[in-house]
């Protein structure tokens, strides 16, 4: 069986044998760049796994993994122009590079390079296999889309957080799973159980990261502390505070999202005391620790004896205990 360092090897490996054309070099040379900046490269190495944890070899998975690198790495070079970010993996930002104009046809064509090479899926459960890439896909545009109308509203739910990030994050490290296992040859159920382990897990990924933002060391992080909070992120963190505070404390947290000209340092302090008397950082860690838990039992509901599932239990250990 493959470990997930393996995987992440083996996907960096076929990577680099995908014929991406020459020219027009305006449309292609961006798409090489952003790829070539590496990544973890996490929801491909999924699909390994979970086709591997049922059909003992991943020929068959490589390139549908490689279409959802692809894939991610285009929904990376959109969502970076519209978020105004200068960096990428410690790199230019393809738009900065470039141009937006050119980011935005790159973009297009990656989503659609991603499409050609998920189609190299064996005949057998192509049809599955594509839906599930295109509804997830879908998916993850509707929630970049929920994500920008929640910056024109001054509140945000609970309830309605938590579906954005589902559909911006968790449902792509779900289908990844669900597609290795459909690959592998596993039964309906046990393909329903892994999508939903990785749901569940992919929830609690985004959480951790709002708490890291707000709470995590800069040194393990290498982001500055409170990015959020300045940009008036509708985080869990912010969410939950608003449904604890007091009316004052309600006020001094609505009047900091509504000012427009403030000292950054001066806010972040301001916010992160609210957020430490309503003692936020520990119900969003109670949060996190839900949605972990939810995910192992799928996780143990497998058909798949509990020696064969070591990895994924790593992978998830190793996402809930991440400092950056």
């Amino acid at each position: 069986m493959y470990t997930l360092s393996e995987a992440q090897n083996l996907v960096e490996k076929h990577i680099q044998t995908v014929f991406i054309p020459d020219t027009p070099r305006e449309l292609y040379e961006p798409v090489k760049y952003i790829l070539s900046l590496g990544g973890k490269r996490i929801r491909p190495a999924l699909v390994l796994l979970a086709c591997d944890l049922y059909s003992g070899g991943v020929e068959s998975a490589l390139m549908p993994a490689i279409a959802i690198e692809m894939f991610h790495n285009f929904t990376l070079v959109h969502d970076d122009m519209m978020d105004r970010s200068d960096l990428r993996r410690g790199s230019p930002t393809v738009h900065k590079k470039y141009n937006e104009n050119v980011a935005i046809l790159s973009g297009d064509v990656m989503s659609i390079m991603a499409s050609r090479l998920m189609n190299q899926a064996p005949g057998v459960v192509l049809n599955t296999v594509h839906d599930i890439f295109t509804r997830t896909a879908m998916q993850v545009c509707e929630g970049q889309q929920i994500d920008m109308n929640f910056e024109e509203r001054l509140t945000v739910t609970e309830e309605e957080y938590l579906h954005m990030i589902e559909m911006k994050t968790a449902v792509l490290i779900a289908a990844s799973l669900k597609i290795g296992a459909v690959l592998g040859g596993a039964s309906q159920k046990d393909a329903e159980d892994l999508y939903e382990f990785g749901r569940n897990l992919g929830i609690a990924f985004q959480l951790q990261d709002d708490l890291l933002d707000t709470y995590g060391d800069p040194e393990k992080t290498g982001k500055k502390v409170g990015t959020d909070i300045v940009d008036n992120k509708k985080t869990f963190l912010m969410i939950k505070a608003l449904d604890h505070a007091d009316p004052v404390q309600k006020k001094e947290l609505t009047g900091w999202l509504s000012r427009k000209d403030f000292e950054h340092e001066e806010k972040i302090e301001a916010v992160v005391s609210v957020f430490n008397d309503l003692k936020v950082k520990e119900l969003t860690e109670n949060k996190i620790g839900d949605f972990y838990d939810a995910s192992l039992q799928k996780l143990k509901k497998l058909q798949r004896e509990e020696d064969r599932k070591t990895e994924l239990y790593s992978f998830a250990s190793m996402l809930m205990e991440r400092k950056k």
